[in-house]
């Protein structure tokens, strides 16, 4: 067979996988009947969406009407799960929010046998295209970028049909008519850069496995997720694994690979479940496995689940979990291109980085070099948490500020409060004060302002936010997840976390700050693999921008966001506490709340655990419980005496 020959026979077999996509999907919707897509990841079954989706099958039976349920992943907006999108015959595609049993039931009622759409539960509209459901008038979406995200909460993960029928699969068929060089200089063209967290040119890495002299290379996802508050590829391989699976066997054609390996964490079940269904029914379609579509190329796709260390996310630690041996970093040179798993040469790509290359095969290297910036083409996403109105998954343009993120896409900071600072690139990333809020959002910008991209993960803190604690808590989950083989990373961030609990406890020096920031300096220096060089950033930086709640500690053992347990102390306002009302008392765990002789409440602080739950149990309307900063701040007056 001549090469034209080939890649005929390719175009062919694969117009043959869409048009049969499109015919089924077709062929389903000329029946007229409704659609009801849930959303069924881990976020929307959190929030209960396993529940919903029973109500609704159970009242569409009791009615008798034909619908079909389809599970779907993320969209991203997981304040608004359970998040259900119907397709009614005279209605737009409507997108509900928060959809409990209770609406479940609703829906069916008054929609789809009264013909009532419920505006009152409606969170957006849609259009269908291609006989999909697509984002035409939807919260928050006009200010995103949707790249990776795209099909994410529209198509069922475990459907292969729904992904092919909006061109699924397109891109490998363009890249298996294409030379190896030529796939790598369009990375190249399209300046995508490693979104794992150090941001390398993704078609160096590319370019130095394909030049390696090996006979046998070997292509790696990793999806070894730990940050705390991350959830980006997690959610991606829940609701969108055939868009991963595409960029890796594009990745393995351009480097000459014919083994991939998924390397997720078992903390991710469903997500596991998601890349095995999907690997085997991309082999059904023959769009794996063997001579994929007659190209003569093929790949064969195992997956590996991780036991849950966080080092294992860097490349020489995951590739010593592969092979059985304890996972710890490696000293690089040699580089994992060059010498990987059992010594050959192996390219490690992040979930969100594979994801990326269907898009850009597709539509052009030129098209991706547009988004974003110079240096940092492309979108960045986002799991943004904390102190936000519409925590969940933002997909942005490089170049974004963080004001337009936190605020524009997220709503900014609920309860009237005060944004303070946000924590951003993970549990090692920095802490960026008031002054960063318009600075923009890519791999360099960050790295200037003493933070950094890392692969995502964004907690927003509002103004009780204490920034030593912060510290404290991020450097607490650092120093666990060493793995104990530099000497620095081992004992440095021990000592540093001793230093942080000395002073949340009243009980630091001047000293200490002295010591704080010498010895992350050292711990910087000294570390051999990611995790070690970056776990003092939450430090470094609260040092440097909030160096005054450091002194307030210290000094005057205050703590000015009212936060540190050793330093507050909770009392009772006699003249707002309400006569006879016992709100505070039972939620005391340690009976340390009694009434006064004029019936009012107070609290006993030698019993006080300073738990806090008086405060959450006090009506409103009275909002008699105090918190003050340092102990013997409590008003001279409040010395009530026991009833009796």
């Amino acid at each position: 067979m001549t090469p034209n020959d080939n890649r005929s026979s390719i175009e062919k077999e694969y117009a043959s996988l869409r048009e049969e996509a499109k015919l089924r999907l077709k062929r389903l919707r000329e029946t007229g009947q409704p659609n009801i897509y849930i959303g069924m990841a881990t976020c929307g079954r959190a929030a209960g969406a396993i529940e919903t989706k029973e109500a609704f099958e159970e009242s569409l039976f009791k009615r008798d009407i034909q619908a079909r349920i389809i599970p779907v992943g993320c969209m991203g907006h997981c304040y608004a799960e359970p998040l259900v999108l119907i397709e009614q015959s005279g209605f737009p595609t409507i997108c509900y929010h928060q959809v409990t049993p209770g609406k479940a039931r609703i829906l069916v009622q008054n929609f789809l046998e009264g013909g009532d759409p419920c505006l009152e539960y409606v969170l957006g509209a849609m259009q269908p295209n291609d006989m999909l459901p697509c984002v035409t008038d939807f919260p928050r979406f006009g200010m995103e970028k949707r790249v990776v995200m795209e099909h994410c909460g529209l198509i069922d993960p475990d459907d292969i049909c729904q992904y092919i029928a909006r061109g699924g699969y397109a891109a490998l068929v363009k890249a298996l008519k294409m030379q190896p060089e030529e796939i790598i200089a369009q990375i190249k063209t399209s300046g995508l850069r490693g979104r794992g967290g150090a941001g390398f040119p993704t078609w160096k890495k590319w370019t130095i496995a394909r030049e390696a002299n090996s006979d046998r290379k070997i292509v790696i996802c990793n999806a070894d997720e730990g940050d705390p508050g991350a959830y980006m590829d997690r959610t991606i391989l829940e609701s969108n694994p055939h868009q991963v699976l595409e960029g890796l066997a594009i990745c393995a054609l351009a480097v000459g690979a014919e083994q991939g390996i998924f390397y997720i964490r078992a903390e991710y079940p469903l997500a596991v479940e998601k890349i095995n269904n999907a690997i085997k029914a991309a082999r059904e379609k023959h769009l794996l496995g063997p001579n994929i579509l007659g190209s003569g190329f093929s790949l064969e796709i195992s997956l590996f689940q991780g036991s849950g260390a966080f080092v294992c996310g860097e490349e020489t630690a995951l590739i010593k979990s592969i092979q059985g041996e304890r996972g710890m970093p490696q000293v690089r040179p040699p580089f994992p291109a060059l010498k990987g798993v059992w010594e050959f040469p192996t390219v490690i790509n992040n979930v969100k980085t594979l994801a990326s290359i269907p898009p850009i095969i597709r539509k052009g290297a030129n098209w991706y070099a547009k988004i974003g910036t110079e240096k940092s083409s492309g979108t960045a996403i986002f799991s943004v948490v904390g102190d936000v109105v519409h925590p969940g998954l933002v997909e942005i343009p490089m170049g974004t500020t963080l004001r337009e993120l936190i605020y524009d896409v997220c709503g900014g900071i609920p309860g009237r409060k005060k944004f303070k600072a946000v924590q951003i690139g993970g549990p090692s990333g920095g802490c960026l004060s008031e002054q960063f809020l318009d600075w923009p959002i890519d791999f360099d910008s960050l790295s200037e302002a003493g933070a950094m991209m890392g692969s995502g993960g964004m907690v927003v803190m509002n103004d009780e936010s204490c920034m030593v604690e912060v510290a404290r808590y991020f450097l607490d989950f650092t120093q666990k997840e060493s793995c104990g083989k530099c000497t620095f990373c081992r004992i440095g961030t021990k000592h540093l976390l001793d230093i942080l609990e000395a002073i949340t406890k009243g009980e630091g020096t001047e000293r200490d700050l002295e010591l704080l920031q010498i010895l992350s300096e050292d711990v910087k220096a000294g570390s051999l693999c990611g995790l070690g060089k970056t776990a003092p950033n939450p430090v470094l930086t609260t040092l440097r921008f909030f160096r005054e709640e450091y002194e307030a500690h210290v000094f005057e053992k205050r703590c000015p966001a009212v936060m540190c347990r050793s330093l507050i102390a909770y009392y009772i306002d006699l003249d707002k506490c309400a006569r006879g009302c016992d709100a505070c008392m039972g939620s005391c765990p340690v009976d340390a709340i009694f009434t006064t002789k004029d019936r009012k409440k107070s609290i006993d602080q030698s019993k006080c655990v300073k738990c806090g739950e008086c405060v959450s149990a006090c009506p409103p309307e009275y909002d008699a419980v105090r918190k003050v900063s340092p102990p013997d701040r409590i008003p001279p007056e409040i010395v009530p005496q026991m009833e009796g």
